[in-house]
């Protein structure tokens, strides 16, 4: 068998279908964010980053800066090992209690990523409780979809945000069977809400548990940055929450919260926490360094909710094709892979701005987009260079006329 030989046909098929992904070389400048220097084969230049996850810039905030050198400098870089072993620190308990309180839970477990924490959490709770049957919104992320994979248990997937179709999926199941809802609060390439409470009253009504993912709102959103269930008021009805410290917090690692007994299970039972090494002191002491300055701060929160309004504003006034939603997400269709590769190619090389195209499997074939990310700290020339840019591309856009080849040979 020759393995390479079938290696090399499956990535060309992935780049015969403009499929292929190909990342940018990228170094962020401290303080300077959104710029970065771009590394390529004729050497290096200044680009604006438009598409970063850390919504909020804390990954450049002096504070969470200063508690990861304080930490290195104090216990050095390395955890020591897995939870279980050597890998559990102070850094590490204080992160945890900190989580806890910013979601009003009795508990959380940390994890290395949100991906993991989905994973192990869902898998392990269905093979805890046999017999559970679990209720996916369609447009989970691949790690909840993964997790219950996983679990092997019965499963029933309702029609995105279909508050409808969910409750006639429930009336199938006796009230006593158990029953898992899972959840996003912000679909991240849509930018979609979902309506919690009403969630919430199903669960209550078929007796199901509600396990909710945060990961693209913690930070982002309500009084303390608890998320949307926080900003909805209903946080406490809510049974697990997962969320990430590498988005809204600009550091890294995941998390649950929810019932010390929750917590304490999936601890004791899910190998994706066993057997894992723990986060690095300095990355714990980081994180929470940021989740206790943005419980207090709604500074970040309001320049964020300004930007994000102001570039759908102008993006719109262009005639481009933002997608409309109610949260911070700010995509623009596409609709073609070659062509949103051909597009930010072109921004790219052209204007040093710098977007990854998002195509299938992330998003369903024929709805590949940019997915523009406005930054507390994008400048309105900054976003007036990204308008600009998009509008003269747009002028010879394939969906409309049929051209992207030539603009990809440009």
């Amino acid at each position: 068998m020759n393995f390479e030989h079938l290696f090399q046909q499956r990535l060309a098929a992935l780049q015969r279908e403009g499929r292929y992904r190909v990342f940018a070389d990228l170094k962020r400048r401290r303080g300077a964010f959104p710029v970065a220097d771009h590394f390529a084969a004729n050497g290096s230049r200044e680009v604006t980053v438009w598409c970063s996850n850390d919504y909020l810039g804390m990954g450049q905030h002096p504070k969470v800066i200063a508690a990861m050198h304080e930490a290195i400098d104090t216990v050095g870089a390395g955890s020591g090992g897995t939870r279980n072993i050597s890998g559990t620190t102070h850094y590490h308990v204080e992160l945890e209690q900190e989580l806890a309180d910013l979601h009003g839970k009795e508990a959380a477990l940390l994890f290395t990523s949100a991906y993991v924490a989905n994973d192990a959490t869902l898998s392990t709770l269905v093979k805890l409780v046999p017999g559970t049957v679990v209720f996916s919104d369609e447009r989970n992320h691949a790690s909840m979809i993964e997790g219950i994979r996983r679990g092997n248990g019965e499963k029933q997937i309702f029609r995105h945000n279909d508050v409808a179709d969910l409750e006639a999926k429930l009336k199938r199941y006796p009230k006593g069977t158990p029953k898992i809802i899972v959840f996003e609060s912000v679909y991240s390439m849509d930018g979609h809400i979902a309506p919690i409470a009403a969630i919430c009253d199903l669960a209550e009504k078929y007796g199901a548990l509600t396990y909710l993912d945060e990961v693209h709102a913690v930070g982002l959103y309500g009084p303390r940055g608890g998320g949307i269930a926080e900003r909805d008021g209903v946080m406490d009805r809510v049974d697990i929450i997962n969320g990430t410290l590498a988005k809204g917090f600009g550091v890294m690692g995941g998390y649950i919260a929810g019932s010390r007994d929750l917590c304490d299970a999936i601890r004791s039972f899910a190998s994706g926490f066993i057997f894992t090494t723990s986060l690095a002191p300095a990355i714990a002491a980081g994180a929470l360094a940021s989740i206790r300055h943005l419980k207090t701060s709604s500074v970040e929160r309001g320049r964020h909710q300004e930007r994000v309004r102001t570039l759908k504003r102008s993006l719109k006034a262009k005639g481009l094709p933002v997608m409309d939603n109610p949260s911070h997400i700010v995509p623009v269709m596409v609709g073609c892979p070659i062509h949103c590769k051909a597009v930010t190619d072109t921004l790219l090389r052209q204007y040093g701005i710098y977007v990854q195209p998002i195509n299938y499997p992330t998003v369903a074939k024929g709805t590949e987009r940019m997915r523009l990310t406005p930054s507390p700290a994008h400048s309105d020339e900054q976003m007036t260079t990204l308008i600009h840019a998009l509008e003269g591309l747009w002028a010879a856009c394939a969906v409309q006329n049929g051209t992207y080849a030539k603009l990809a040979a440009e």
